[in-house]
């Protein structure tokens, strides 16, 4: 959820609802503006937990929803989960477009590839002070609000530059030493270098830096095929997929 905080959103100051116990934390309906009029609900739960109950979690995630949201609210719910999926459609929402979840133990990733020639990967340990990749669709603020987040780690911020000093494409990748897993989120190519191996090059990198801060296993999210025949390319095995439910509250 981490991945949220890279720009500033009017849900930045919702006080968000988590369940605990002796252990910490066992459940949370996290609300979050993806833009304006566009929310996104996440009622999560770990696995193995019985309480509180799915029910429960729900009619707090709907109280969350009553109390901020303005226009359309999503909810992504996994396709072998038939309770929730009755809670959605009970409470109005729609299913709509789906989303692929993938995992790789880092034992089984693939070779470091290197990327052709003309270009240079770097991370943010090696650019601390030039302009970060992601301002232009995230905002100028975009490094200040990810070097808020506990997970972000600059040695795991990569960036991919042409020799003419242009920005080829860039990816992040997470780690929760506590999991040991990682996460990878997001990735992209400008269209003007697409089609050069660029992103199979990085993400290997990547899962390379994952593996040596101690990650066991890693997801990859993908909405195209396109990226998802990318990614089980490189050894992603797709595990479960998720349906975006969207209801809407009007002023």
């Amino acid at each position: 959820m981490q991945w949220w905080w890279r720009r500033e959103r009017s849900s930045d100051e919702i006080e968000q609802l988590f369940w605990v116990d002796d252990d910490g934390p066992v459940a949370a309906a996290l609300l979050t503006e993806s833009k304006a009029e566009e929310w996104q609900c996440d009622p999560l739960q770990v696995a193995g937990t019985t309480s509180p109950p799915i029910d429960e979690l729900w009619e707090a995630a709907i109280g969350q929803i009553d109390g901020h949201v303005v226009g359309e609210v999503t909810v992504a719910v996994r396709d072998d989960d038939p309770v929730l999926q009755g809670l959605a459609a009970g409470s109005g929402f729609v299913p709509g477009d789906s989303f692929t979840n993938n995992w790789i133990d880092a034992s089984e990733r693939p070779e470091v590839i290197d990327l052709p020639a003309g270009f240079t990967l770097v991370d943010r340990s090696q650019r601390a002070g030039t302009p970060h990749p992601f301002r232009h669709r995230n905002g100028d603020a975009a490094e200040r609000r990810l070097r808020e987040t506990p997970l972000y780690d600059p040695g795991l911020d990569l960036s991919i530059e042409h020799e003419d000093g242009r920005l080829a494409g860039y990816s992040l990748y997470w780690y929760d030493a506590v999991t040991r897993t990682g996460l990878v989120e997001p990735v992209r190519v400008e269209d003007e270098f697409s089609r050069r191996g660029l992103a199979r090059a990085m993400i290997t990198h990547g899962l390379d830096r994952l593996a040596a801060r101690g990650a066991e296993r890693v997801k990859i999210g993908n909405a195209s095929e396109a990226a998802g025949a990318l990614y089980r390319g490189l050894g992603f095995r797709p595990t479960t997929t998720d349906t975006t439910y969207a209801g809407q509250r009007d002023r």
